[in-house]
């Protein structure tokens, strides 16, 4: 079960305005289920994105890049087919949604980005979603956040959408996002699957400055197993419509305000996708202190993240501690010395000086180790930077759940 989210209703998430969600059961996997999505956007709307890295990349993240130099009007999301490895049948097949999505809306189909989640190297049931377009289009709502939450969910058992609200200058800015994700978690510059939409007014050059801030706070800072999958995109809205002043200036508490909110939606979203992780029973923060930069302390706390030594550790709840020393010790910082770093589970000094600390007792390392939530810190003592990754272990129902994926 996921790892202390607390239960999702729809009046906690927020309407933004010029944004209306519509959603369909259009049979792309499985019948009787929400997996297809439509957001409509009203004109003007400004639109950025950053995407996955994997040269593997699926034909909707190809198509979606192309077509975000245009003025966007709509997004297009389906589950159950991630459209990946579907050379280039898939890129057609990409187009053509966005075309019949065009064509109901009066809008040109570059103005439409394609989003697709699910098994890869399928071709994607392209006639079952053109389908289900009007049956989106008619359920089409400004307070539909809930409903899209579910229907982009995969392996995921619980959907994940947040809201804030702030003041910027008088003006009442709403934020509001959803993502999906529980496995084929290691994002490389995007997350599997997330949508933020705020109505603050902001420059087009600075919602692209703002979304790859906000990745790199927040998904690009959280992993499950390792895996960067084909199709991760990380989007963000701006409408417009809340009626400050167009922010185009970063050196602004404006833009502090609105880059805030925005990177605390999605960091909240990011560690849930690490709550629900395929067969997560343990939520864990890696956070690594006193690097000589941001780059070395994220080596060593995903090479902590990554280790399936480590999460099955966790997952047994068993100390056995110098797996995470292991780990730090081959993260690839080359000058590293390890005589120098400290390393705490919560608030229990366990090593130092090269191994055990003196007085840590294995008992006090169980008690942390049976805690649903735990901090694993490492000061490296070297520098000032500091990074946190957020991760969960590794349990015998992450196999059961990937090996029978497809079925």
């Amino acid at each position: 079960m996921p790892v202390n989210i607390p239960p999702l209703s729809p009046e906690h998430l927020l309407p933004v305005a010029g944004v209306t969600l519509g959603i369909a059961e259009a049979g792309i996997k499985k019948a009787n289920r929400k997996d297809l999505l439509v957001m409509v956007l009203n004109e003007g709307a400004k639109v950025a994105g950053v995407f996955t890295q994997n040269r593997f990349c699926a034909a909707p993240v190809i198509v979606a890049k192309q077509h975000l130099a245009q003025s966007v009007r709509a997004l297009v999301v389906n589950t159950g087919n991630a459209n990946a490895g579907t050379g280039e049948s898939g890129i057609a097949n990409a187009q053509m949604t966005c075309a019949a999505l065009a064509k109901l809306l009066g809008i040109a189909p570059q103005q439409v980005l394609p989003f697709s989640t699910g098994v890869i190297m399928e071709p994607l049931p392209v006639d079952r979603i053109i389908q289900g377009l009007p049956a989106a289009l008619a359920n089409g709502k400004t307070n539909n956040w809930f409903d899209a939450a579910h229907a982009i969910m995969t392996t995921d058992i619980v959907p994940k959408a947040a809201s804030k609200q702030v003041q910027i200058k008088g003006k009442t800015v709403t934020v509001t996002g959803i993502a999906k994700g529980s496995g084929m978690i290691r994002p490389n510059m995007a997350t599997m699957l997330g949508y933020v939409a705020t109505d603050a007014a902001i420059s087009q050059s600075l919602l692209q400055k703002l979304v790859q801030h906000t990745a790199d706070r927040s998904f690009n800072r959280i992993t499950v197993d390792g895996d960067t999958s084909t199709n991760d995109a990380f989007i963000v809205i701006a409408t417009g419509k809340a009626g400050n002043q167009e922010i185009y200036n970063p050196h602004t508490e404006e833009y502090c305000l609105l880059q805030d909110a925005i990177t605390e939606v999605a960091a909240e979203l990011a560690k849930m996708i690490v709550r629900d992780g395929e067969g997560a029973t343990k939520f864990i923060t890696v956070q690594v202190e006193d690097g000589k930069s941001k780059d070395e302390c994220a080596k060593v706390a995903y090479a902590i993240a990554h280790s399936p030594l480590v999460k099955t550790a966790f997952f047994a709840s068993d100390p056995n501690l110098g797996r995470i020393l292991a780990a730090i010790g081959y993260a690839g910082v080359d000058d590293l010395d390890v005589d120098a770093i400290q390393l705490y589970l919560d608030d229990v000094l366990v090593a130092e000086k090269g191994g055990r600390a003196a007085n840590y007792r294995e008992e006090d390392g169980q008690r942390v180790m049976n805690q649903a939530e735990i901090t694993i810190r490492v000061v490296l003592n070297r520098g000032t930077a500091t990074t946190t990754v957020w991760t969960c272990d590794f349990s015998y129902d992450y196999v059961k759940i990937n090996a029978s994926y497809r079925s």
